[in-house]
């Protein structure tokens, strides 16, 4: 049996944030407080502190193990706990309470130049990053060109990482976290950053990390084929708690079906969702070009996606982008964007929506998931993944009464096109 390389015994992570106490907490919330801590309730300044401020407990009594040379994939929506998870385990933050026992050498990448001094060039970078890995200088000049070549960026290495941008900044990063030799590799969500090309290099290279050199690799990522396609194992995670461990099939198709559950909740009482506030997104409905609400999309008919939404206090907010992705079975079909189709800026005020007119509707029957984004000149305002559904069903696209060919069911978009033949001789 293999041997355990990473073992996590009832591990928690509490943050302490501030809160608006403008209206003040109640008889209830005073007297709890009071009750569960006495003594510091009786100092003024105690009293002042907590009234400004609440426990957030960002990950809570987890417990697992992790075996040599797996590979595990850790899912979960934003705000599970993941990343904070990762953090703990990379040793960067402490925990509140457990404990964690590793059995190795860790490299980590979690954050585009993660571990990099800016004002350094590449090269010393890199042996920077093997020197806080434990390696001594000869180690590092052995797979120092096979770091190079691997991150494609020979011209820039004696330019200060602070002139990188991202894209060569994860792929310097990766290169030196995978090729320094760790017993362990945990990688986030990072990867996003690199380009297609790239990010396959480094899906190439965790599997042969893992599969060929025998190392433990731990992969947050919301990209479900990337998972499915390397690890064998996954843990899912829901505000701070693991809630399933187990093979990787049966925890995605559970993260889908949660996924499913929540996007029929109704959008006020989603706690999952992020964001300033500034404009929440109240109300998502189907209507026809009329404004009519209707009840399904059908295939190669004109559809309106409508949002429905409402500013904090009636107040103006300006410079807003609009954006609507619809996705099945966590793959993206389509997005829209109010900012691509019109340079106009958009303000709002109050109640109102904003109509996406779709032409043809392109998809064949089936249910989708609606994703949405809010954002002004402040920020991120409203964002929430599997927000709604979305019903299609079957119609006459092409105009030809035949939709798909047997066995494409539901797995592309429908295009209009025409064919030609041209015969020569």
């Amino acid at each position: 049996m293999s041997e355990t390389i990473i073992e996590v015994k009832d591990l928690s992570k509490c943050y302490r944030i501030g809160r608006n106490t403008s209206k003040g907490d109640g008889l209830r919330h005073v007297l709890e407080s009071a009750v569960r801590a006495p003594f510091a309730w009786l100092k003024p300044e105690e009293r002042k502190q907590r009234a400004r401020t609440e426990d957030f407990w960002a990950v809570r009594d987890v417990s697992v193990e992790i075996k040599r040379g797996e590979m595990v994939g850790i899912i979960g929506r934003n705000g599970a706990g993941k990343s904070t998870l990762l953090k703990l385990l990379s040793r960067i933050t402490e925990p509140t309470k457990g404990n964690i026992r590793l059995r190795g050498r860790v490299a980590s990448l979690l954050e585009v130049g993660t571990g990099f001094h800016p004002e350094l060039t590449g090269r010393e970078n890199i042996y920077l990053n093997g020197a806080i890995l434990g390696m001594s200088r000869v180690e590092i000049k052995r797979k120092f060109d096979e770091i190079v070549a691997f991150s494609e960026i020979e011209k820039f290495l004696d330019t200060p990482v602070k002139r990188y941008s991202s894209g060569m900044y994860v792929r310097l990063a990766f290169a030196v976290a995978a090729h320094l030799e760790p017993e362990i590799l945990i990688v986030d969500e990072v990867l996003a950053v690199g380009d297609a090309e790239f990010q396959k290099k480094c899906l190439g290279k965790m599997e042969d990390v893992s599969q060929q050199q025998g190392r433990t690799v731990i992969l947050v990522s919301h990209q479900m084929p990337a998972i499915q396609n390397l690890c064998t194992r996954c843990l899912l995670m829901d505000k701070g708690q693991l809630i399933m461990q187990g093979g990787t099939d049966e925890i995605v198709n559970s993260y889908m079906t949660k996924g499913a559950a929540l996007a029929t909740e109704g959008l006020v009482d989603r706690e999952d969702r992020t964001g300033k506030g500034n404009v929440r997104i109240t109300s998502i409905d189907l209507r026809d070009p009329d404004g009519n609400v209707i009840h399904e999309a059908i295939s190669g008919h004109d559809v309106v996606l409508s949002l429905g939404y409402e500013t904090k206090d009636g107040a103006e907010v300006n410079d807003c982008v609009f954006c609507v992705e619809v996705a099945k079975d966590l793959k993206n079909y389509f997005s829209l964007s109010s900012a691509l189709v019109d340079r106009r800026p958009l303000s709002v005020r109050g109640r109102g929506r904003i109509d996406f007119l779709v032409p043809n509707w392109p998809l064949m029957g089936g249910r989708y998931h609606i994703n949405f984004y809010v954002g002004s000149n402040k920020g991120v305002e409203d964002y929430l993944n599997d927000a709604s559904v979305i019903d299609a069903i079957d119609g006459d696209f092409y105009g030809t009464g035949k939709l798909h060919h047997e066995g494409w069911q539901g797995v592309s978009v429908l295009v209009k096109h025409s064919w030609t033949k041209h015969e020569e001789g």
